[in-house]
């Protein structure tokens, strides 16, 4: 797997700890907890007052922590039974996906990029071939989402058209294999922007507006070819600005 040459795996998170908020560190020590227990989804897990004494935090900062990973689908809180392990299994056991992906591991992350751009690709060739009229519409109107957010700067915005845009490659694939896929996928990055990153990568936008563009055009005229290597542009392109905001953020 091709690691970028400046960026060390032990180095690239140990930065100065006024870049990270202390319950996203505790987030990261809540998902090594649960591999280090080998509890598997549905498990119950130590109470918060538990997971502030083992952490030495409060449980203020705890409660953030699970709200976080609550809310990207890793764990579960029960009002009045606790604590669990996430267990919705999704169409490809996406639990078991999430309980071994580590969000602030850079060897975790490059992989997850390598696996989405064998599924990315993919999706954008058979898209070529079975996007109905309908589906090509949906993906224009998406792209066209990702392009206002860009230019008014709503970041929600574009991250919304998005999420619209890469699902509805992977739905005209007529592939639900592959929808699943991707969207477990972009569920996974999700967590590293946030838990990784505070949710800062994407000083690439006003390229990624033009590689959706390309990869639209390319789905459009059917070309399969195209469509494939646009679409392996866009996702190298992602990791770079991934690599560049943890350069960033390490190295100043």
């Amino acid at each position: 797997m091709t690691r970028s040459p400046s960026v060390d795996a032990d180095a690239a998170y140990a930065p100065p700890t006024s870049y990270r908020p202390g319950y996203e560190l505790v987030a990261e020590r809540i998902l090594q907890l649960i591999a280090e227990l080998e509890l598997r989804p549905g498990d119950r897990m130590p109470t918060e007052n538990e997971l502030a004494g083992r952490m030495g935090t409060s449980r203020t900062v705890v409660r953030e922590a699970v709200k976080i990973l609550s809310a990207l689908g890793r764990m579960r809180a029960h009002k009045g039974r606790g604590l669990y392990v996430a267990d919705d299994e999704g169409m490809l056991g996406s639990s078991r996906w999430g309980g071994f992906f580590m969000p602030t591991d850079l060897d975790h992350v490059y992989m997850l990029f390598e696996f989405r751009r064998v599924q990315e690709t993919a999706a954008a060739r058979i898209a070529a071939t079975r996007a109905t009229p309908a589906e090509l519409r949906a993906i224009e109107v998406a792209a066209e989402l990702c392009r206002e957010g860009h230019v008014t700067g709503q970041a929600a915005l574009f991250d919304r058209g998005d999420d619209d845009f890469h699902l509805g490659i992977a739905a005209a694939s007529h592939n639900q294999f592959l929808l699943a896929a991707v969207r477990e996928a972009r569920r996974l990055q999700r967590q590293s922007n946030v838990i990784g990153l505070n949710g800062a990568v994407g000083s690439h936008t006003a390229e990624a507006v033009e590689e959706h563009a390309a990869i639209y055009r390319a789905i459009r005229d059917g070309d399969e070819d195209a469509a494939a290597a646009a679409a392996a542009v866009h996702v190298d392109r992602t990791l770079e600005d991934y690599r560049q905001e943890i350069q960033r953020r390490v190295f100043g």
